[in-house]
């Protein structure tokens, strides 16, 4: 439910900022029809690997390309800023995976397939991870994970939080960064900025809040960036 104040910071968004984020917000739908089409114009059966070519690849690299352009450093951003604008484009070219999450499924079913699509993505993901059935990833440009880490089921990892700081709605956005030798606990969600250090275990129905860190079997909270 929005504040009173909230609601007022969304309002007084420029007129640009509101129009991009809505042009966005179309991007998945219409670039789903556009493969759609085009795989079935292609003749002689070579529709099928057009369209898996068309599902798993241009949109990572598009990603890349637009966060090369338009990089965004980890910390906190205003609401309509640029920064938001860029990271809410990323969100929309991603949300195929996130409304359709059968997608990344099958890409598991093939061991190591997984985590070179996330690199794809620009992630930077180390040697035999496991990824555990029902695991769920925004923001997938922005994980750093080492060596033979495994995830239990159902973990999320999201890179992004939308939050009120004195009373004003802001965009929290950095690296998960996860040490070699770890094990997340299933169900567990880890935020914006977390940080598990090496050799840990972070239990079952874990919380990493945004910018906390993981270490000694503890939780403890770390600096962000200041608001930008």
């Amino acid at each position: 439910m929005q504040t009173e104040s909230s609601a007022e910071s969304a309002n007084a968004w420029p007129i640009k900022v509101k129009l991009w984020m809505l042009l966005w917000n179309f991007f998945p739908f219409v670039y789903l029809c556009l493969l759609a089409w085009s795989a079935l114009k292609i003749p002689n059966n070579y529709g099928w690997p057009y369209l898996l070519v068309g599902l798993y690849v241009p949109l990572p690299l598009l990603c890349r390309l637009l966060l090369i352009l338009r990089p965004i450093s980890g910390g906190t951003y205003a609401l309509g800023s640029s920064e938001f604008v860029t990271w809410w484009a990323t969100a929309q070219m991603q949300m195929i995976y996130c409304r359709l999450p059968i997608l990344e499924e099958i890409l598991r079913l093939v061991p190591g397939l997984y985590s070179l699509w996330l690199r794809l993505w620009g992630a930077k993901i180390g040697r035999l991870t496991f990824w555990a059935p029902g695991l769920r990833i925004l923001d997938r440009s922005f994980l750093v994970i080492g060596d033979d880490v495994i995830t239990g089921a159902g973990v999320r990892f999201n890179a992004h939080v939308i939050e009120q700081i004195d009373d004003v709605s802001v965009l929290q956005l950095a690296n998960i960064r996860i040490g070699d030798r770890c094990h997340i606990g299933g169900y567990s969600l880890l935020t914006a900025g977390g940080k598990i250090h090496a050799g840990e275990t972070l239990h079952a129905f874990s919380l990493l809040p945004p910018f906390s860190t993981w270490q000694g079997g503890r939780r403890a909270k770390i600096a962000s960036n200041n608001t930008k």
